[in-house]
């Protein structure tokens, strides 16, 4: 039985209720994923303002963009990046994979997927307790290829009640499962080989977008300029778009 609120389309696609794009949602999710609480998400407000950046604590261990579909798709053409495969051709896993990526099947939940993209990589794995529903669903995740790591997540009845639970909190009212939505969460990390990773559930497996200088977080100018601002000058101004960083909280 789907949990209340959960849509089953025509398809039979199981769909959830999006999540607010809000730093105190997703926090609230990953502490209740099992992530440290020593670890929460930031707005961005500006990537150009010295003083509006200094309010983001550093290193920043992942970034999540929302971009509105023109931007998105604009890039994804761009690139030549394959949207909704109808067959995967990525088929790593377990050590061969510099990042764990998850394959998108449940509509709606790119959120959801961007958050599990940022936790499970890089420094903020870390930071997931030992024996918590995360540190088990990602050591169970691993060594799967994508196509049986999608149907795991899929399948799981606690992260689905989860997410509901998350998606029914925040200040704006969210849009049922039934209703379309028309943004993009993209997380982008670095992984164990020092590159900067594009992860995001629609793609066929995780984009490559390139070595990132020694010492640099993903909010360096530098691994900016490797993604985030690709969107943004193919938005050609549009303003719709937000950023979230992913960061230790700062020492009270």
């Amino acid at each position: 039985m789907p949990t209340e609120g959960v849509y089953i389309r025509p398809s039979g696609q199981k769909t959830f209720i999006p999540l607010e794009n809000n730093p105190e949602v997703f926090t609230s999710l990953v502490h209740d994923l099992g992530v440290s609480p020593d670890l929460g998400f930031y707005d961005v407000y500006s990537l150009d303002d010295a003083d509006l950046l200094s309010l983001v604590p550093r290193p920043v261990l992942a970034l999540i963009f929302i971009t509105p579909a023109q931007m998105y798709f604009a890039v994804r053409e761009e690139d030549k990046t394959v949207v909704s495969p109808t067959q995967l051709t990525y088929d790593k896993s377990g050590d061969e994979e510099p990042v764990i990526w998850f394959q998108q099947t449940i509509g709606h939940s790119c959120g959801l997927m961007a958050l599990l993209h940022s936790v499970a990589n890089g420094e903020a794995r870390g930071f997931v307790q030992k024996e918590s529903f995360l540190d088990g669903l990602l050591n169970e995740a691993t060594p799967l290829k994508p196509v049986e790591r999608a149907a795991l997540l899929y399948n799981n009845e606690e992260l689905e009640k989860k997410h509901m639970k998350a998606a029914r909190t925040g200040s704006s009212h969210p849009p049922g499962a039934n209703e379309d939505n028309h943004f993009h969460f993209i997380s982008f990390v670095k992984g164990k080989d020092g590159h900067l990773w594009e992860l995001e559930g629609a793609t066929d497996g995780p984009v490559d977008r390139g070595l990132m200088q020694e010492g640099d977080d993903v909010l360096s100018e530098g691994a900016l300029s490797q993604a985030i601002r690709k969107f943004l000058a193919a938005g050609n101004g549009n303003p719709n778009f937000s950023i979230v960083a992913l960061a230790k909280k700062p020492a009270e």
